[in-house]
C-alpha cells in the first residue's frame, strides 16, 4: 500500500476544510459560558442528533466491532448493541426533564437534586473524575485507534498522527466552543459515513473475497456469521447475550450510553432550542447509531478474516507496527489499505474525521466540567463570563495532552472497552432511579462511587494476582463475572445506603420536584400539581420497549436481507414498521 499525491491532497484538503470550518463557526460563537459549551441553548434538533451520532463515530469504534466479530462473530457487537435499551430509555423518560432542569451540566444536577456540603463535594468531585480521569481515559482509547490507523494507512509513528490530527481540532475546539464542534460534526459524520460504506463496497469485491456471496460462504466466515449466540452453549449466550442484555445497559455507566441520560448526550439535550428537540435529537441519534451504521464495518469485519485470518498474517503484513499494537481490532484499517487511490484517501480522512469529532466533544464536555462545576464554583465564584471561557480553553488544552499522552499507552481497543465498563459497574441502577425515588440522596451517590472505584481497582489489579498465586486464594473471573460481581456489590451497597443513611431536606426535594415535575410513587408526598408536568413514566417505557423493537428489527431485517434470507428480512422489516407506527402514535398523545 502507497499513498499516492491524490490521497494526501485528499487527506489535506479535509484538514484544511476542518479547521475552516472550525474558524468559521468560532466567529459566530458567543463569549459567555452557555454560548461556549452550550452553543446558546438553540441548536436543532436534526444538527444535535448527527452530532450524537459522529461523536460516536470514532476511530476505535469499528476497531471495536471488527475485534468482536473476529472473536466472537457477529452476536459479539450484543456488548454494545445492548446499550440500545438505555438510549431509548434516555429518549421516551429522561430527555424532557434534563431539559426542563435549566443546568449546565449534567454534573450540575447534583445540587439541583440534593442539598447542603455531601452535594457540593459531589458535584466537585465528579467535575474532576469525569473532567479529568475518566474523559482522559476516553479520549486515550480514541488516540490508540488513531495511532493504529495512522500506522497502517499514513506509514506515521502515533505521536505524529496525533500531533497533527489534535492540533487541529485543539484550534476550533478552543476558538469556537460547543458551536464549533457541532457544526464541524455534521461534515464529518457525512464523510466517515460515505467512507464506511465505500469501503465496504469495494473491498467485498476483492478478489480473495469474492463478493458478498464469496464472503458468506467461505469457510472461515461462516461460523462468525449468526446473529445470535449459539442458545445451546451457557458459556457463549449468557455473556454475548444475557449479561448485556440483563445487566449492562442498566448497570454500567459508558460514554453515549449513560444511563439516565448524560456526559454528551446531555450535553446536547442542554443544547436544544426545547424538550422537542432534546427529545427528537436523542431519538435520531439512537436511530442512526445502531440501526444505521454497523453493516458496513461488519462486512469488513467478515472479509478480514479471509485476507488475514489471524494475528500472524497482521504481523507479517505490517512488520513496522509496534508488538503491543497488534490485536485483532488492527485487522480494520489494515483491510483499508486494500484500497485503492483516491478511495484510500477518502477512506483515510473520513476515519480522521471521526477521531476528531469525538476528540473534540470529549474536550468541550470535560472543559465544561472542570470549569463550571470545579472552577467556578469552588476556586473563583465571582469569575467573569470571559475569566471562565478562557479557563474552559485552558482546561481543553491541558485534556488533549493527558488523552493523547495515555493512548501511546493502550494496546487494544476491547481492553479499553471492558475497563471503561468496570469503572461503572453498579452505579447506573442509581442513575436511574434517582429521578424518581427520593431516598436517594447525595451521601447514596457518594457510597456508591465510592463502592464502585474500589470494586474496578480490585478487580482490574488485584483479584487476577489472587487467582494465580499457588494457593489460588479466589477463582479465576473472565470479564463479564467481573462486571456480575463488580454490578451485585455496588448496587446492593448503595440501596443499603439509601435505607440506612438520612434522606435530604424537606425542601431542597420538594425544589426539585417543582423545577422538573418529576412524578410517579417515589414523589407522592410531594405536590401532586407537579406530577401533570411530565407524561406517564410507565407511558415513556412503553415507548422505549417498541423503540427497540424497531431499531432491532431494522438492524436485524438489514442482517438478513445481506444474508439472502429475504422472507425472514421482510417479517423483520414489518415488524420494525409496525413498532415504529405504535411509537408515533403513542408519542403524540405525549407531545
Amino acid at each position: 500500500m502507497q499513498l499516492t499525491t491524490l490521497d494526501w491532497t485528499l487527506i489535506g484538503a479535509y484538514f484544511a476544510l476542518a479547521l475552516g470550518v472550525g474558524l468559521w463557526a468560532s466567529k459566530q460563537a458567543k463569549t459567555d459560558s452557555a454560548g461556549y459549551f452550550l452553543a446558546g441553548r438553540n441548536m436543532p434538533w436534526w444538527l444535535l442528533g448527527i452530532s450524537m451520532v459522529a461523536t460516536t463515530f470514532s476511530t476505535d469504534t469499528p476497531n471495536l466491532v471488527t475485534d468482536l466479530v473476529r472473536q466472537q462473530g457477529v452476536a459479539g457487537n450484543w456488548a454494545w448493541w445492548a446499550f440500545l435499551l438505555t438510549g431509548m430509555v434516555t429518549v421516551f423518560v429522561y430527555a424532557r426533564l434534563w431539559r426542563r432542569s435549566g443546568v449546565l451540566t449534567d454534573i450540575s444536577f447534583y445540587e439541583l437534586r440534593y442539598g447542603g456540603k455531601a452535594a457540593a463535594f459531589l458535584r466537585g468531585f465528579r467535575a474532576l473524575y469525569l473532567g479529568l480521569v475518566f474523559n482522559v481515559l476516553v479520549m486515550a482509547t480514541v488516540s490508540l485507534a488513531a495511532i493504529k490507523l495512522g500506522g497502517i494507512l499514513l506509514g506515521w509513528p502515533g505521536w505524529l498522527t496525533l500531533l497533527v490530527t489534535c492540533s487541529i481540532t485543539l484550534v476550533y475546539s478552543v476558538m469556537g466552543g460547543l458551536r464549533a464542534v457541532i457544526l464541524t460534526d455534521f461534515g464529518q459524520f457525512i464523510l466517515a459515513m460515505v467512507g464506511s460504506v465505500w469501503a465496504a463496497w469495494w473491498i467485498l469485491d476483492l478478489p480473495e473475497v469474492g463478493g458478498l456471496d464469496g464472503l458468506l460462504n467461505h469457510p472461515s466466515v461462516v461460523p462468525q456469521l449468526s446473529l445470535l449466540p449459539d442458545l445451546s452453549d451457557a458459556n457463549a449466550w449468557i455473556p454475548m447475550l444475557l449479561i448485556p442484555l440483563a445487566v449492562q445497559w442498566w448497570s454500567s455507566y459508558y460514554p453515549g450510553a449513560e444511563p439516565g441520560g448524560g456526559g454528551y448526550i446531555a450535553q446536547r439535550m442542554f443544547s436544544a432550542k426545547d424538550e422537542g428537540h432534546a427529545v427528537g435529537a436523542t431519538l435520531l441519534f439512537n436511530v442512526a447509531h445502531y440501526a444505521l451504521r454497523p453493516w458496513p464495518w461488519i462486512l469488513v469485519a467478515l472479509a478480514s478474516l479471509i485476507v488475514f485470518p489471524d494475528l500472524d498474517a497482521l504481523r507479517e503484513a505490517f512488520p513496522h507496527v509496534a508488538e503491543d499494537k497488534v490485536g485483532h481490532d488492527l485487522a480494520y484499517p489494515a483491510m483499508l489499505s486494500l484500497l485503492p487511490s483516491g478511495l484510500l484517501g477518502l477512506v483515510a480522512a473520513s476515519l480522521l474525521a471521526a477521531f476528531m469529532s469525538t476528540m473534540s466533544t470529549q474536550l468541550n464536555l470535560g472543559a465544561s466540567y472542570l470549569v463550571h462545576d470545579f472552577y467556578g464554583r469552588f476556586v473563583k465564584p465571582d469569575a467573569t463570563e470571559r475569566q471562565r471561557v478562557v479557563a474552559g480553553q485552558v482546561a481543553t488544552g491541558v485534556s488533549l495532552v493527558m488523552g493523547a499522552g495515555l493512548g501511546l499507552t493502550l494496546t487494544d481497543a476491547g481492553q479499553a472497552f471492558n475497563l471503561l465498563l468496570l469503572l461503572g459497574a453498579g452505579t447506573g441502577g442509581l442513575f436511574l432511579l434517582r429521578w424518581f425515588w427520593w431516598r436517594i440522596s447525595a451521601a447514596t451517590e457518594i457510597a456508591a462511587m465510592i463502592l464502585s472505584l474500589v470494586v474496578a481497582a480490585y478487580f482490574t489489579w488485584v483479584h487476577d494476582a489472587l487467582a494465580a498465586s499457588p494457593v489460588a486464594l479466589v477463582p479465576e473471573l473472565v470479564a463479564w463475572q467481573k462486571l456480575v460481581w463488580g454490578t451485585t456489590i455496588t448496587t446492593l451497597g448503595w440501596l443499603a445506603s439509601a435505607w440506612l443513611l438520612p434522606p435530604e431536606k424537606e425542601e431542597v426535594l420538594a425544589s426539585f420536584v417543582a423545577k422538573t415535575g418529576v412524578s410517579g410513587p417515589g414523589w407522592r408526598r410531594f405536590s401532586s400539581s407537579s406530577h401533570s408536568q411530565s407524561p406517564s413514566v410507565a407511558l415513556g417505557l412503553l415507548q422505549a420497549f417498541l423503540g427497540c423493537v424497531a431499531v432491532y428489527g431494522a438492524l436485524m431485517a438489514t442482517g438478513s436481507a445481506l444474508y439472502g434470507e429475504t422472507t425472514q428480512a421482510w417479517m423483520l422489516a414489518g415488524v420494525a414498521v409496525i413498532a415504529a407506527g405504535a411509537v408515533l402514535v403513542l408519542h403524540r398523545r405525549t407531545a
